[in-house]
């Protein structure tokens, strides 16, 4: 990933923060059909929070 230039590095992380956000809130709205909705909302909030955190390093320039 390193070997990418700059411009696609940042257009390859916004991308996966929007993938992270995007999955994150189709397993809190229980799209995937989930038995147990407590597991369900809890790998939404993660995968939601690792979206949001991803977005503040790189914001902040730290990846």
């Amino acid at each position: 990933m390193n070997n990418l230039p700059k411009g696609g590095r940042v257009i390859f992380g916004i991308f996966m923060i929007l993938v992270y956000l995007a999955v994150g809130l189709l397993f809190i709205f229980d799209v995937f059909k989930i038995d147990n909705t407590a597991i369900s909302a809890s790998v939404g909030g993660v995968l939601c929070a690792y979206g949001v955190w991803r977005g503040y390093r790189m914001w902040k320039g730290m990846n």
